[in-house]
């Protein structure tokens, strides 16, 4: 049984039970979502029309929700006259109901059925939960826009492989890409860049035409609804106070006016870090509290990211109106600028029932004691979050940024950063060693990051995450042991079957042998980085 993510429990008799045409669902109080999906899903690979049936008849698919559980862990029986899945709660009935469609083959994540084809599955118990509360994939669309049919197929992949969080990074210098109707410009203007750069920011080439696209107000319930019906928490990103072009252009205002003149400003067609941030003032406040207001109805999510990374103090340094706030302020800095900005909107989530999030930046300054932090630069900002008692997601980028290429060989497209292998992905930990076992209890769990500005579609975003994103989710599902000790070789064995499954389901990875001749990108230069990753 080729599972990824790997159980934690399985045990395997002789023989199978056949999915007949009488097949049906007897769906228990809190599992109707699952049977609901299983019967859009599974109904459409299999052509088999999954009717309600009573828990004495045969041939039944019994999902309930099972006291004593905890809430995503989940019991898998396949017995020969039935099918159980029992889960803690809704959740973990849905990923017992990922499992069993694994176990049915890849057919079983195609759209329609195949002639012929007949449905089996083997004679099994599964016993199974996860390790980390938060396991997270982060996608930007904001250096490169993904229509939305692209974000819930996402999501589709995100579920098959039992990911639960969705960090939607919306806004950025290249985009802002979420419908504000208090401030209808960031879309109308921010929405849009003149042209984009091809490959790394050193790169000289560009595509002449306008790129760009956002979500409507109705579009995000949409996709906040799809993920929630797959038990996926969607965590959006507003970028502050750096990353902000795109918001400066729309409405100049919120920058540096004393400094340089935002409204010369576009939308930035580069990449890297921006100088324009936006200025430390109330008006600035007031407007993003403007913003956060409309996102708090959107989003449900316990958690808010505010982004807070790479923010430039150079327009501070020149600015007399971020002096004086310094100065009123008592601030040591313009850190502690930075940290002021930051708090500000940690205070007034707080109050709002949320939680705010950002990269481990915000760190610098101080934080105040309910935020948590994204720890993206290495190890080193999780473990001083945790130490201070902060919860943190980690995601170091030496290890887990997935735009970082994946071979060193010379047909990989648009090579950035270090080379971060499949097997590389798969002995990533989490937990640093040095934390105690009460600061390890702050790490919330683990992410994955998509930064878009080298992949132009989907395609290529299919090829940087997959099949790094099959390891990536084992590790934080499945309690593996020590990095050095993991079963590597039997995981590709596992991953052998499950490329069959991406390949039904359309996902243009990365095969073992190498990129195929249209997922290579000829002349485009990227930014390598030899050597290994440093591990700190």
């Amino acid at each position: 049984m080729d599972l990824i993510p790997l159980p934690h429990r399985m045990e395997r008799a002789e023989g199978f039970f056949e999915l007949g045409d009488g097949f049906g669902i007897e769906a228990g109080p809190g599992t109707e979502g699952t049977a609901r999906w299983l019967r859009a899903t599974l109904g459409a690979a299999t052509g088999l029309a999954l009717p309600p049936k009573k828990g004495d008849e045969y041939d039944v698919l019994h999902l309930s929700v099972r006291p004593g559980l905890d809430a995503e862990e989940y019991r898998l029986v396949v017995a020969p006259h039935g099918v159980h899945v029992q889960g803690g709660s809704p959740a973990g009935v849905f990923w017992g109901a990922q499992t069993m469609l694994q176990l049915l083959g890849p057919d079983a994540f195609r759209r329609a059925p195949l002639p012929g084809r007949t449905w089996r599955l083997p004679l099994t118990e599964i016993r199974d939960s996860p390790r980390f509360r938060w396991r997270g994939v982060m996608l930007d669309v904001a250096r490169h826009f993904m229509p939305k049919d692209g974000v819930l197929r996402y999501l589709d992949l995100l579920a098959a492989h039992k990911l639960n969080v969705f960090h939607f990074h919306l806004t950025d210098d290249q985009g802002w890409r979420v419908e504000i109707r208090k401030y209808p410009r960031l879309t109308e203007v921010g929405s849009w860049r003149a042209r984009t750069k091809f490959g790394h920011r050193a790169s000289p080439l560009w595509e002449e035409k306008p790129h760009g696209g956002y979500y409507t107000q109705d579009d995000i319930r949409e996709i906040v609804a799809y993920a929630a019906e797959r038990h996926i928490t969607v965590v959006p990103e507003i970028d502050v106070p750096g990353h902000s072009q795109a918001a400066i252009a729309a409405y100049p205002e919120l920058g540096n006016t004393d400094v340089v003149d935002t409204t010369a400003l576009s939308v930035w067609d580069s990449w890297g870090i921006n100088p324009n941030v936006l200025a430390p003032t109330d008006n600035t406040l007031h407007f993003y509290e403007g913003v956060f207001e409309e996102v708090l109805e959107l989003f449900p999510s316990e958690f808010i990211h505010v982004g807070g990374d790479e923010c430039p103090k150079d327009q501070w340094r020149q600015s007399p109106t971020a002096q004086e706030r310094i100065r009123e302020l008592g601030l040591k800095d313009e850190d502690g600028l930075q940290a002021w900005f930051i708090g500000h909107f940690d205070s007034w989530l707080t109050a709002r029932g949320r939680r705010l999030i950002g990269w481990d930046e915000i760190l610098e300054g101080g934080l105040a004691k309910g935020a948590a932090v994204s720890s993206w630069r290495g190890y080193a900002g999780g473990v001083a979050a945790a130490r201070a008692g902060h919860d943190v997601v980690m995601c170091p980028e030496q290890q887990v940024y997935l735009d970082h290429r994946q071979d060193a060989g010379a047909d990989e497209p648009v090579p950035i950063g270090f080379v971060r292998t499949l097997e590389d992905v798969y002995r990533f930990e989490p937990v640093p060693a040095e934390l105690t076992p009460d600061e390890a209890r702050h790490v919330l769990g683990t992410q994955a990051n998509l930064w878009t500005e080298v992949m132009e579609d989907r395609a290529r975003v299919d090829y940087q995450a997959f099949p790094r994103l099959a390891a990536f989710a084992e590790v934080a599902w499945s309690g593996l042991p020590a990095p050095a000790e993991r079963d590597f070789a039997g995981f590709e064995r596992r991953l052998a079957a499950h490329y069959g499954r991406l390949d039904a389901l359309g996902v243009a990875y990365r095969p073992p042998t190498g990129p195929r001749p249209w997922q290579r990108r000829p002349g485009v230069p990227g930014r390598p980085i030899d050597g290994p990753p440093p591990n700190r």
